[in-house]
């Protein structure tokens, strides 16, 4: 689960925190997953079942038959509070993607919106109520910029093990057991197959469309995680092979913002106490 590995770094980070609403849009610095213990290390062979395997083979393959595809995805995430249940926040997503080497992301949600322009050879992320712009040089395909981005500025899309070039690949690495579940006639307003993907660092459940192969839902709960906090994202308006326009990845908004080093935010600190001075001996 190559991908998935960056946002289990980002949700122990932030399963640590309680967050204000403002600091919970945005996305948490990195951080190393708690490593597994010793009897986690003893691997048994893998459970994969067949069905559960095909199934995400089937996605992985609709989803790369398609040079270009645009998607919304509606991100809920749980994050701790100073009360112990955990709160809960979403984000919307309008998504283009053109292989190999474009993406755009626009984001709404419970927080400051934002706006992602890769181009492959930079790219540029502005925050339109801010007016702020941040751009750097970036590697020459999808994979490879996603990469990048939460190496230098802690950005994670939920959807990134879907939009590389082998999402199949960036799920079933590391998998030690993999099942179908049964059809679920609700989630995507479709019939969908349910699996459930497991690895060390992560337990997935996903929804498949039964006649289109597309993801439909993918929830999330990272083991290394104390509070298990679940992370769960919606796939809808689906457009596989859309007419997309040559000017569709350029950070045409951002033009005039100030700019920004292109770097993880600094988590804002609260103010120390007051100290009283030491009494004069």
């Amino acid at each position: 689960m190559t991908n998935t590995r960056l946002l289990a770094s980002a949700a122990l980070l932030a399963a640590s925190l309680a967050l204000d609403p403002g600091a919970a849009a945005q996305t948490p610095a990195a951080t190393k997953p708690a490593a597994p213990s010793a009897s986690a290390a003893a691997k048994a062979a893998p459970q994969l079942d067949a069905r559960a395997m095909d199934l995400l083979k089937g996605m992985s393959s609709a989803l790369t038959a398609a040079q270009s595809m645009a998607f919304t995805a509606v991100v809920t995430y749980e994050s701790p509070s100073s009360v112990g249940p955990p709160l809960v926040y979403s984000t919307s997503s309008e998504v283009l993607v053109q292989r190999p080497n474009k993406l755009r992301v626009i984001t709404l949600g419970d927080g400051p919106a934002a706006e992602y322009s890769y181009d492959g050879k930079t790219i540029t992320a502005f925050a339109p109520a801010e007016n702020l712009v941040a751009v750097t040089e970036a590697p020459p395909t999808i994979d490879a910029m996603l990469k990048a981005a939460f190496d230098k500025a802690a950005i994670y899309f939920p959807f990134a093990d879907i939009v590389g070039a082998d999402p199949f690949g960036n799920i079933a690495d590391g998998l030690t057991k993999a099942f179908y579940i049964g059809q679920s006639k609700v989630v995507g307003g479709t019939t969908t197959d349910m699996i459930a993907v497991v690895s060390n660092t992560v337990f997935m459940q996903i929804w498949i469309g039964a006649e289109d192969k597309l993801p439909r839902r993918m929830r999330a709960v990272f083991r290394g995680d104390p509070l298990m906090l679940r992370h769960d994202v919606e796939f809808s308006n689906w457009k596989l092979d859309p007419v997309i326009a040559a000017e569709a990845f350029a950070a045409v908004n951002a033009a005039n913002a100030k700019k920004i080093d292109f770097a993880a935010p600094k988590p804002t600190q609260p103010p120390k106490a007051a100290r009283k001075p030491a009494k004069a001996k």
